[in-house]
């Protein structure tokens, strides 16, 4: 039996590779999908099942492409209805090579949730892991939002019944492997570790410490974002995305031909660190650092051309991601990055100040004005704030930004400086003057013990 675990910084959407003797499955593979192919060619397997846990909000499966490339079935889900695939049947067997999966209907993050169940038969008849979706996560459990106000008890109940009564009874040694990890949205407080067991997360998830009200008061009491760019992921996940190809690859576009389709109205990514970006950049462009691609989904729409700023630490396959969220239209990076730039003699702008910590308390303690601007999540800003502040989440930052004073200084806050170069950039783009980028932001501020408010 083989494992193998994929990653998609994008939205930290995590697949797997589970195989044993010539065949194999893929959980919830990406849209870019070469790399399960590749794992099939070097084991020596044959890709026989794809099966997906639901019908995901924030990226675009490639389950479609996969099976066409591989011959594979897929299986989801009775909700919604799929114009694809074959719908599952709880408690429904696969084999597997030496392995028997079973499909368990888990419904609570949305009413079509299916976890898998994996035995070793060559080991024994115990399950020896579990594929829990956006059902349960490490250290956390799926939001319940997306059905409405109106559904959001009814699915928290489901899906506190799904965890406790389908999957915990599975066995403490049953290894998680969810479809998400830190940095999802799909989440409020996933674990950086990525790999658990479902005794650890009996013991240690806070969620799963509560009691079955208090767990679903919980959940109707949380706060969760829907970026706007999920309507289309819904859309491609219901009816099977547009092929993309597994072989795409972007290309270096030389300093005229970059500046021409500027010209005619490409987009701007600049992919490099915040302290790159606040020393100078081109006139106009997005400050997206690669971990937060995603917010591109809230900010630009999708029939717009995109070229990117890369430097030398960037991943040109990076660009990839974008097309996991519906960017088909990414047309390739600056050669050269942006010394090809200035070295023609093209302008530059350099109106994104940096701050620190020390600097931005010494500012406040002289009295000197300004207008804090907090990007955060609202779980994160209720957490503890800096005295002043306004919150104004990223994602909403555009639709709100009349709301921002342009006769002071901005102080532009976050968790560490990469989501607050984003808003730097958003501002800069409206003409906002002085404008400054707290490095460091809340987690330097809390090291060096300075003042909360809640």
């Amino acid at each position: 039996m083989i494992v193998e675990k994929f990653k998609s910084k994008i939205v930290a959407h995590l697949s797997y590779f589970i195989g044993s003797e010539g065949e194999a499955f893929v959980v919830d593979p990406e849209r870019d999908c070469q790399s399960y192919l590749d794992v099939a060619r070097r084991e020596n397997m044959r890709i026989k099942y794809v099966f997906e846990t639901h019908r995901n909000e924030d990226f675009i499966i490639g389950s479609k492409e996969l099976a066409y490339l591989s011959g594979a079935e897929i299986y989801h889900g009775l909700w919604p209805e799929f114009q694809y695939g074959n719908v599952l049947t709880d408690g429904q067997d696969f084999n597997v090579g030496a392995l028997k999966v079973t499909a368990i209907h888990t419904p609570g993050h949305t009413p079509g949730c299916v976890s898998y169940a994996v035995t070793d038969l060559d080991s024994g008849q115990e399950t020896v892991l579990v594929c829990t979706g956006d059902t349960l996560f490490v250290n956390d459990v799926g939001r319940t939002d997306f059905g409405g106000p109106d559904k959001r008890r009814d699915w928290s109940e489901n899906l506190y019944n799904s965890i406790v009564n389908k999957l915990l009874p599975l066995g403490d040694q049953v290894i998680l492997c969810p479809a998400h990890g830190a940095g999802s949205v799909c989440g409020s407080n996933i674990a950086l570790r990525e790999w658990s067991t479902l005794g650890l997360e009996r013991l240690m998830n806070p969620l799963l410490q509560l009691s079955r009200e208090d767990f679903v008061e919980h959940k109707m009491k949380e706060h969760h974002e829907y970026a706007p760019y999920f309507k289309l992921m819904e859309k491609y996940n219901v009816e099977g995305a547009p092929f993309l190809g597994s072989g795409k690859r972007y290309e270096a576009l030389p300093l005229i031909e970059f500046k021409q389709k500027m010209d005619e109205g490409a987009v701007v990514l600049d992919l490099r660190s915040p302290s790159a970006f606040g020393g100078a950049h081109i006139k106009g462009s997005y400050s997206i650092p690669p971990g937060l691609l995603s917010f591109t989904g809230w900010f630009i729409p999708f029939d717009k051309p995109i070229v990117t700023v890369m430097d030398d630490e960037s991943d040109p396959e990076s660009l990839s991601s974008l097309a996991r969220i519906g960017y088909d239209n990414v047309l390739g990076y600056l050669g050269g990055g942006l010394a090809s730039w200035y070295s023609a003699g093209y302008p530059l702008e350099a109106r994104a100040h940096l701050i620190t910590a020390n600097e931005l308390k010494s500012w406040l303690d002289s009295g000197k004005e300004c207008f804090i601007l907090d990007t955060r999540s609202k779980d994160e800003f209720e957490d503890g704030y800096i005295k002043s502040a306004t919150h104004i989440y990223l994602g909403r930052l555009q639709e709100r930004i009349d709301e921002i004073p342009r006769t002071l200084p901005i102080m532009v806050v976050c968790g560490s400086g990469n989501r607050a170069s984003v808003a730097t950039s958003i501002l800069l783009k409206n003409d906002y003057e002085e404008v400054y980028n707290f490095l460091g932001a809340m987690r330097a501020w809390k090291k060096l013990g300075y003042p909360l408010s809640h």
